[in-house]
């Protein structure tokens, strides 16, 4: 089976983006599984009803979050319609949201979603490790391929949690720093690992916001608002093959889509449905 997970969108760059080339990228590549990680989606910070309602009728069949999560007071609707977005598993146990996923692919193969948050320079919660054990000791006999987002700063703490989950799980692949990173693998025997899928949103920014509100708030400490960027969106994943039967991966490959490559794949849409 073959799985997208889509890097942070951020803001409506990022949700226009993510709805133009999710539809393109699962032809293309003959999707079963798409997973996004949406919890920059609308105004940077969270997700609301609308921007979920976007990014959904785009293709996307999971929804992973972060340190964000409870931004927008729509999150509480979206998991009250038992919409297919979990929190992270390492949030307190009284935390709103279900702390993992099991979806259906394309073929009907039962699918296990974790979200992970990361301790280093991030916001206090529970070891990672620990919860990822947790969850997986829940799933049924049948679940057999399992997906981990880590979202966290640190790249040590993400590989962290790739080597420990190494051979327990489908994939591991990190979010949140925004930035996508060059080293793609598949550790033995069979987990697919990403350090960070980079940003589905503005690249003519800082991670996203207005590079000049950052730039002069470094200079002058004066407070700014980092507003969302406009320019140069782009869509970034990874596209990871796995056997179904096993849970094992074979390959994971960045994906990192411009404007202009987008516009060559609907072009290359329409002229084969011409």
């Amino acid at each position: 089976m073959r799985v997208l997970m889509v890097g942070d969108v951020v803001g409506k760059p990022g949700r226009r983006m993510a709805a133009r080339a999710i539809p393109l990228l699962r032809a293309k590549y003959d999707l079963d599984l798409v997973v996004v990680n949406a919890e920059n989606a609308c105004g940077g910070s969270g997700i609301n009803l609308s921007g979920y309602k976007e990014i959904a009728q785009a293709g996307a069949d999971a929804f992973t979050m972060g340190d964000h999560i409870y931004k927008n007071r729509d999150i509480h609707t979206l998991f009250r319609d038992e919409k297919p977005i979990c929190r992270p598993a390492n949030y307190p146990e009284e935390a709103p949201g279900p702390d993992h996923l099991v979806v259906k692919s394309r073929d009907g193969v039962r699918v296990a979603v974790i979200s992970l948050t990361g301790r280093l320079f991030m916001k206090a919660c529970d070891c990672p490790l620990h919860a990822a054990d947790r969850v997986l000791a829940q799933l049924s006999d049948d679940v057999r391929v399992v997906l981990v987002d880590i979202h966290a700063e640190a790249t040590s703490e993400k590989q962290t949690v790739g080597r420990h989950l190494a051979g327990r799980v489908s994939a591991v692949v990190g979010t949140h720093t925004h930035v996508p990173t060059a080293d793609a693998t598949v550790f033995p025997p069979g987990t697919a690992y990403l350090t960070d899928l980079g940003m589905t949103g503005p690249y003519e920014s800082i991670i996203g916001r207005r590079h000049d509100r950052v730039v002069k708030t470094s200079f002058t400490f004066e407070p700014s608002y980092f507003d969302v960027a406009n320019g140069d969106p782009r869509l970034s994943g990874a596209l990871i093959d796995i056997n179904g039967d096993s849970g094992r991966a074979r390959s994971i490959e960045l994906i990192h889509l411009s404007e202009v490559a987008v516009a060559e794949l609907e072009a290359s849409a329409e002229g084969a449905g011409s």
